[in-house]
This record gives C-alpha cells, structure tokens and sequence, in this order.
C-alpha cells in the first residue's frame, strides 16, 4: 500500500481537507487524549476515596492547591483556560461543601485555598499518579523529554484554536 492508500486517522473525514487533514489527526489524538485524561481523573480521585468529583472538579482543585496560593475564581478559570466561569464556581462550591477548599472574602473578592484535608487528598491523588500513570510510562521507556516537548506544542496549539475561536465568533 502506498501512502497516499493509508486512510488518515481523523476526527470527522467530512472536515479533513486534502490541505487540512493534519488538523482534524491532531483533533482526533486531542478528543481520545482528552477523554482519557478525565476517565483517568475521576478514577484516580474515586481510588483516593471521592467518587462525586468531575474532571473540572478535578482540575480546579489541584490548580487552587497549586503552589500553596491563594486563587480568585478568576485566576482558575484563566489558568485552566475555561471561557465560562459559572462552571468554575459550581466546581469550587463542591469542594467548598466537601471540605477541601476553603474561601476567604477580602473587599469583592473571594480567594480560595486548599484545606489541611483538601491538600492531604492531593498528596494521596498524587501517590495514586506515581503508581499508576508514571511508573507504567516510566517501565514503556518513555522519553519524558518528548512528552514535554508535545506539552509545549499542545499549550501552542491552544492559541491557534482561541484566535479561531474569536474568529469565527464574528463571523
């Protein structure tokens, strides 16, 4: 079979142009790493004991945990690059109700920590990880080296999507 036989591994095909096709292969790698990334998520915070948690859920507390600082509802949504910021807060009073989050109101604004037990369930979702995830990608020989590689291209490729975005909205 000659490469131009080899059907390209897409998305949708309706949407792979003959100049395009690489975008909708990337899409399609993005939607099944995506997808995995949340089951992996939920399953390793049900392995630490939280069963009730969504992938957003997930991910904002790790951020609001990250680096022992205090977060504004803003600051999440634009780390974690979420347009719709209503989700956030459901998210964060989940884990308010939860005890793993705690808020702080200074003048307007509210700044959200990680409680003694919402940091303490990091550190067990992080033990899971190093069993589970890294000494699985450690044992293949991955080159980790590569894998931040496609890190930075990934956080690149995010740009091209948000000024699409903002494209065809004024369409």
């Amino acid at each position: 079979m000659t490469e131009k036989n080899i059907p390209h591994i897409v998305s949708s095909e309706h949407l792979a142009s003959e100049n395009g096709w690489q975008m909708s292969e990337l899409e399609y790698g993005m939607i099944m790493a995506y997808n995995a990334f949340n089951r992996w998520m939920v399953r390793c915070m049900t392995a630490v004991g939280y069963s009730d948690f969504n992938g957003l859920d997930i991910l904002v507390l790790h951020n609001v945990n990250h680096r022992q600082r205090e977060k504004r509802l803003v600051d999440v949504a634009f780390m974690l690059n979420v347009e719709d910021s209503h989700t956030i807060n459901y998210s964060l009073k989940k884990l308010m109700k939860s005890d793993l989050i705690q808020s702080e109101k200074r003048g307007k604004e509210m700044f959200y920590s990680t409680t003694p037990k919402g940091a303490e369930v990091c550190a067990e979702y992080r033990k899971v990880r190093d069993v589970c995830l890294l000494e699985s990608a450690a044992a293949t020989d991955r080159d980790f080296n590569e894998i931040s590689k496609t890190a930075t291209v990934l956080r690149s490729v995010s740009g091209l999507y948000d000024q699409a975005a903002r494209a065809a909205a004024s369409i």
